[in-house]
């Protein structure tokens, strides 16, 4: 019997994962018969009209039976991009995610000399800016050992291990000093909304990062009676924010006595960001 053709064995992925319900299926077929071949996605038409080796169909086979139950295709392959590089993911940290950029983009809007990242999981937010960054210094905290590995791992990734400091701690915990800029993407689900987020968010991603089985807003409430204490003179908070949460976290700071509070949106026009500063 002939071996089917790579572009045959795509197409037969793809209606199998549109049959399982996997939102751009095409695309999940594609990027995992790349990782299946160890060859780049972009490269994927070249080797379309060519037979598949029974070693990378095998391969193929089993990670589109994984995606088929909803297993994230970060987690297939190890990684997912963030603002222009990759980041080693896994079931113990939250997948880096194209809306979390506008926090990057408005961070780095004003200079920072130090940097708090809440929660930081992979690490994606503090590897970044201590990135584009070059001579800030950070420090990430997370609740879960697994993730300050992780986050860790990212850093030597990507050559800033020597200015970010990883500590596992409780929120504010484990800081000392004082920072020009805190950032967090903290866990903003309602414990309600869980039940109606998709499987791969759901089943394969840390509840913990996700929410925090509340209303979804006790991390703010934290951040806005604690934060003070770790900022400088002109120090800013900027955090990641539900798109329908953002009067209710403005209130929240307002309320703990910022002098200053912005919602701000994403790329597609929806409140992402909390900016939250005291001027002089």
């Amino acid at each position: 019997m002939t071996a089917p053709t790579a572009a045959q064995a795509m197409a037969a992925a793809t209606a199998r994962l549109r049959a399982a319900g996997v939102p751009d299926p095409a695309r999940d077929a594609r990027v995992l018969l790349a990782h299946a071949a160890s060859v780049d996605a972009a490269r994927i038409t070249l080797i379309a009209p060519e037979e598949i080796a029974p070693d990378i169909a095998e391969r193929f086979e089993n990670l589109v039976a994984l995606r088929a139950v909803r297993v994230p295709v970060s987690h297939l392959v190890g990684q997912r991009a963030f603002y222009g590089r990759d980041f080693k993911v896994s079931r113990d940290v939250l997948d880096p995610r194209p809306e979390t950029e506008s926090l990057i983009e408005l961070s780095l809007s004003e200079p920072f000399n130090r940097v708090l990242d809440l929660g930081t999981g992979s690490g994606c937010i503090l590897v970044t800016l201590l990135a584009e960054q070059t001579n800030a210094q950070g420090m990430g905290l997370d609740l879960s050992e697994a993730a300050c590995l992780q986050a860790s791992a990212n850093a030597v990734l990507h050559g800033v291990a020597g200015r970010a400091d990883i500590r596992q701690s409780d929120w504010f915990g484990a800081a000392e000093g004082r920072f020009d800029l805190i950032v967090a993407n903290p866990p903003y689900l309602a414990k309600s909304e869980m039940l109606s987020v998709a499987p791969e968010l759901r089943l394969h991603e840390p509840e913990m990062a996700l929410t925090d089985g509340h209303d979804g807003l006790s991390a703010y409430r934290i951040i806005a009676s604690q934060a003070q204490g770790y900022l400088t003179a002109t120090g800013r908070v900027l955090a990641e924010i539900g798109w329908q949460q953002g009067p209710e976290v403005a209130a929240i700071f307002r309320d703990g006595g910022w002098g200053r509070v912005r919602i701000l949106p994403d790329l597609d026009g929806r409140d992402r960001v909390l900016w939250a500063d005291t001027p002089a």
